[in-house]
């Protein structure tokens, strides 16, 4: 029996998100990427049906500065919405990202915090049912002037792969379902209430952003630009390096629509030319603005925001590679450009884009390459040499958060003058460590060793 005359197990699903509150828009949504599964949709777009954009077609937002007066006046009229269900497993935390401490003992949420406040701005956070508890117990203990607007993430019930039924597993009911990605935005703050509810309060502006990319902040030319030009949708994309292979790239439909393939959306017979960034020289950095009033109006007419299909085939257990295989059902939020009459995108400089993934994304956070402004923002240091670093450390003792304090328990090393650092083996650092150029640290032997206070570092060094 093919995939397309398999009648599917579509009743048990929808008891199953009854049983759980699920609201009916979201089972809705399921039901209809169910259905895509059935009929054997993999979610793979074919570089046959886009073509690359031109440089000529991206607006650049070094252009617009002359629209930051407009964005003072819009800011009455925006929301920063920050996404915010990332337990931060990858970096070893059990909690949590956003409470994750950044810099200077301050947490990503007390920085989100202060980049609202500082702009009068109202802050809205999308928690997971993995991250709301942890959240609402830390804006109880921080009593916040002005506390942030939340709204739950929605959640769907994972897939078994051979018989397309709902997943099963007793030991841990928790792991039956998964996040859909944070394309969900859009039901979950329609479901939520919380869009009729920013509607209502005169809201019009949304600025959307990942809670660990702490360059998103409210930028009033990108507002007054936003505002100005209403488009219902805008994308921020950045020119693509050799860092960036992996991201979403933007492309052009052959219908003429904007469009957003991620690397989980990839023939595999063409990740060559999906990586290829002369070829596709923009990525999505996640940032988006989106007027919600044309949301609202989306919505009404189609019932749901129905965004191309992620098909992740997983494990049902994350951490056992033996459980069960499943396909997790995600949407992708930059994806929406593919839905908007009018979309647009608008290249940004990478200082808007230094999200925080894995603990080399971490260590250069916390050093001096990045610094804190009188207002209390997290800025690059003017004083950087190179605007972006390579940083490669060794997963067997920098991989988890608990391992990398350890090892820079003093001090993080000065990497302001740093252009790229690799370091191979287990190596400590004492304090006043300054690092130069492009580095190789490697330890070759089985024992720790220590880099001494003071040390300057503008060559490859090895440790035998």
């Amino acid at each position: 029996m093919s995939q397309a005359d398999r009648p599917g197990c579509l009743p048990a699903f929808v008891s199953k998100m009854e049983k759980a509150g699920i609201h009916p828009v979201v089972i809705d949504s399921f039901a209809y990427y169910y259905a895509q599964i059935l009929a054997g949709e993999t979610g793979l777009i074919s570089r046959r049906d886009i073509e690359p954009v031109a440089s000529g077609e991206v607006q650049d937002a070094s252009h617009i500065k002359q629209y930051a007066a407009a964005g003072k006046q819009a800011l009455k009229h925006a929301v920063m919405i920050k996404l915010n269900g990332g337990l931060g497993t990858s970096m070893g935390l059990t909690g949590a990202k956003s409470l994750l401490e950044v810099k200077n003992s301050v947490t990503f949420l007390e920085i989100m915090l202060q980049q609202a406040a500082r702009h009068d701005v109202k802050l809205a956070l999308m928690n997971s049912f993995s991250t709301h508890q942890d959240t609402l117990s830390a804006l109880d203990r921080m009593k916040p002037f002005a506390p942030p607007l939340l709204f739950m993430q929605n959640k769907f019930p994972k897939v078994v792969q051979p018989d397309f039924s709902p997943a099963t597993w007793p030991r841990d009911p928790t792991l039956e379902w998964n996040p859909p990605g944070h394309g969900d935005i859009y039901a979950a703050i329609y479901t939520s209430g919380t869009l009729k509810r920013l509607i209502n309060q005169g809201i019009i502006y949304a600025f959307i952003s990942n809670s660990d990319n702490l360059g998103a902040t409210m930028d009033t030319a990108l507002l007054g630009y936003f505002s100005q030009n209403q488009p219902p949708f805008m994308m921020e994309v950045a020119r693509r390096t050799p860092a960036d292979v992996k991201g979403g790239h933007i492309a052009r439909h052959r219908d003429g629509r904007l469009i957003l393939r991620e690397a989980a959306q990839c023939p595999q017979d063409e990740l060559d030319a999906f990586q290829d960034i002369k070829l596709y020289g923009f990525f999505n950095t996640n940032n988006i603005w989106i007027n919600l009033q044309a949301l609202a109006k989306l919505i009404e007419k189609h019932g749901a925001v129905k965004l191309p299909l992620i098909r992740n085939p997983k494990t049902l257990d994350p951490r056992d590679k033996t459980s069960p295989k499943v396909y997790q059902v995600e949407t992708a939020m930059g994806a929406a450009i593919s839905l908007f009459e009018g979309a647009t995108v608008i290249q940004v400089p990478t200082s808007r884009f230094f999200p925080v993934k894995k603990c080399s994304d971490l260590l250069a956070i916390r050093s001096d390459r990045f610094v804190f402004s009188k207002d209390k923002l997290l800025t690059m240091n003017p004083a950087v040499g190179s605007r972006r670093i390579k940083i490669d450390l060794d997963p067997r003792y920098y991989g988890k958060i608990d391992l990398f304090n350890q090892r820079f328990s003093q001090h993080i090393p000065s990497l302001v003058k740093c252009d790229a650092l690799k370091i191979q083996g287990d190596v400590r650092f004492e304090s006043n460590v300054s690092i130069k150029g492009r580095v190789v640290i490697k330890n070759n032997s089985s024992k720790q060793v220590v880099v001494r206070e003071g040390t300057i570092i503008d060559e490859n060094v090895a440790f035998n």
